[in-house]
């Protein structure tokens, strides 16, 4: 089949995987009944339907079914896993988070500082990697809470959160990972991590949108509030009837998820991707380190050119991002590249490109010559500077 669009911008949003669709579609027709009923038996098979989506998404991290909470996504895990621990330790005042967090750790935390709380935030390298001697020295006796991403969703960067799991033990700290960008990819352990609190969204990993979970470690089960109120569903920490056609979408794409092989494989390609696109502009730089990386992530700058109009001259066939799509709209430079020294202006010639596995040779082939195309026409009229 002829080639005609490719979507690059896979750490935004993945496809639905056809068995995660071929699940729920039953769902909405076969399960609809309310899975907190519990006085018929509709109610009870819609909530089998879901105990066993929860055991899927707990089994893909080596976590217990019942250390899942489910929410609407990330974000939402992200805010109940910060705002649920306000007030259960008043010694302890302090949050830590890294300066390359996703816009709803950022949000969040300024929320923190309104009621008083001190927020810390940690530097991170010019390959994104956190300044762990600043994360050391920040954390002590006052620290209630750690946050730092597992994988960055603008540059790919990892952090080793099992040395900072470390340092929060030794304090006396929880510690917070937001690890949707490394569910599709990595094989994710809460016990190897050593994490307290995670977070997971499914449209990241080839499972619907609207749909996401909040690991919830032993540590800290008896000290998180819920933050919305209702009927006390969720181990009482997320109200609200859970969308069970989502679960069940959730869970299979956890059940499916790349093996190591697929990974091997895909990182390969991506990096066939970054070669094609070298040979068009030599001095093309990659932010953030290669290893350890996203397989899948691309964050590059083009010396001289504007990222902007460059995105727009590769549509409709070539669907990239000029940063994360939390942020898009926002007239400001990304955070994250200005947080890895990048310049405004330098910031401006950055674009995100993000593979899958099942991106192909064909594709990338297509992009290069799409890139080609692009930046011959932008070399006739000033914008290519």
């Amino acid at each position: 089949m002829k080639v005609t669009r490719v979507y690059l911008d896979h750490q935004a949003s993945t496809p639905m995987s056809r068995h995660a669709l071929d699940e729920m579609l039953p769902a909405f027709s076969e399960s609809y009944a309310n899975p907190h009923s519990d006085d018929h038996a509709a109610g009870w098979e819609a909530a089998e339907r879901v105990e066993a989506s929860r055991e899927q998404v707990a089994c893909a991290i080596g976590a217990d079914s019942a250390q899942i909470v489910f929410t609407s996504g990330a974000t939402e895990a992200n805010n109940l896993a910060m705002l649920g621990l306000l007030e259960t330790d008043r010694h302890r005042s302090r949050v830590v988070m890294s300066a390359i967090e996703h816009k709803s750790i950022l949000a969040t935390a300024r929320a923190l500082t309104e009621r008083g709380y001190e927020v810390v935030t940690i530097p991170v390298d010019p390959l994104g990697q956190l300044d762990m001697l600043a994360l050391h020295e920040a954390i002590d006796e006052r620290t209630l809470l750690v946050s730092i991403g597992f994988v960055n969703n603008e540059i790919g960067a990892v952090q080793p959160i099992k040395a900072i799991s470390q340092l929060c033990r030794s304090a006396g700290a929880l510690l917070h990972t937001d690890a949707a960008q490394a569910l599709s990819w990595d094989a994710v352990s809460v016990d190897e991590m050593g994490v307290d609190l995670l977070s997971l969204s499914a449209h990241k990993a080839g499972g619907p949108k609207g749909i996401g979970a909040l690991y919830v470690g032993p540590a800290a089960a008896d000290r998180l509030r819920p933050i919305i109120h209702g009927g006390g569903q969720e181990l009482g920490l997320r109200p609200g009837t859970v969308p069970t056609p989502l679960c069940i979408g959730f869970g299979a794409a956890c059940s499916s998820l790349p093996s190591t092989e697929q990974v091997a494989a895909w990182r390969a390609l991506t990096v066939s991707l970054l070669d094609r696109l070298r040979a068009l502009v030599p001095d093309i730089h990659v932010n953030g380190a290669m290893e350890p990386r996203h397989p899948g992530n691309l964050s590059i700058r083009l010396p001289g050119v504007d990222a902007d109009v460059l995105a727009a001259r590769l549509q409709p066939g070539v669907a990239v991002a000029r940063g994360s799509a939390c942020t898009s709209g926002l007239p400001e430079p990304s955070h994250v590249l200005r947080a890895i020294g990048l310049t405004a202006g330098e910031a401006n010639n950055c674009l995100r490109l993000s593979t899958s596995p099942a991106t192909t040779e064909e594709e990338v082939a297509f992009v290069e010559a799409a890139f080609a195309s692009a930046i011959r026409e932008m070399a006739k009229v000033p914008t290519y500077r």
